[in-house]
């Protein structure tokens, strides 16, 4: 059967649903996979922590153990490791995290224990921001604004529902950092084969300009309020008194890059190819 010109828009129209309909699926279903990882490491710690005394300390050795192996996986920090075991605390049933809970990002859910504490509230929330698809960002203002009390009861029952493919947690979970950590599907994943390439050398480059340069670190750890962040390379000068941070992009450059990194005042390089 011949294409019409009047047939074209509605089947590209339906081919664009389908689209962003499948990648909201496969976007959920990864985070749903990585949701159990965490909730199997928390489990873990708190396991050891009762039955073979594990000291807190055991949590940064663990963290630095896992990125050794899994250097591509951010979300493997101290930091991160304990929200994993507030996690499997909060939520000590495995069918609700594989169902109900996966519906809703880590980002999501880091926010819901940090600012929510009784179960029954954070399990409305859950609900509500899976059906109504809010993003983080939204569902914080529902909270701080007291949407719970306001619509004056819990839902306890988690319908499975899927999020609209344009909502706002639609495109917060197809683009979480953590997720595609998980999958070593980041654009930072892109630029890994750049980064190997040009970290010695301009690291040499660096230490090669003279007496002052010290070398801190690479992929160094920045915990910044309940979000961690990595410095591709960190150098503190002595005689300047400020540390140099080195950030390597794949692409143009591009000027939101300046505004996230900059705002301290020290020195900051962007290497774009």
């Amino acid at each position: 059967m011949q294409l019409t010109t009047n047939q074209y828009p509605q089947i590209l129209a339906e081919l664009k649903v389908t689209i962003r309909q499948s990648r909201l699926k496969a976007s959920l279903s990864a985070n749903a996979e990585m949701l159990m990882l965490y909730w199997q490491i928390g489990k873990t710690i708190i396991e050891q922590q009762q039955a073979a005394s594990w000291g807190a300390k055991i949590i940064d050795q663990l963290a630095s153990d896992l990125r050794k192996e899994f250097p591509d996986m951010r979300g493997l920090s101290p930091r991160n490791l304990k929200y994993m075991r507030q996690f499997a605390t909060a939520y000590p049933d495995r069918a609700i995290v594989q169902a109900a809970l996966a519906q809703i990002t880590w980002y999501h859910h880091i926010t819901l224990l940090t600012k929510v504490k009784e179960p029954e509230e954070r399990h409305f929330y859950i609900q509500e921001t899976a059906t109504q698809g809010w993003s983080r960002d939204v569902m914080v203002a529902q909270i701080e604004t007291g949407y719970f009390r306001r619509k004056g009861h819990a839902l306890t029952n988690f319908n499975k529902t899927l999020p609209d493919a344009m909502s706002d947690l639609a495109k917060y979970i197809t683009k979480d950092p953590y997720v595609f950590d998980f999958l070593s599907l980041t654009d930072e994943h892109n630029e890994k084969d750049l980064e190997d390439a040009l970290t010695d050398h301009i690291t040499k480059f660096l230490l090669e300009l003279g007496a002052g340069f010290a070398y801190v670190g690479r992929q160094y750890l920045l915990e910044v309020g309940e979000q961690d962040f990595f410095i591709d390379l960190l150098f503190y000068h002595v005689k300047l008194h400020a540390f140099v941070v080195i950030e390597l992009k794949r692409g143009k450059f591009m000027p939101e890059y300046a505004g996230k990194l900059n705002r301290s005042g020290d020195p900051v390089l962007f290497v774009c190819d």
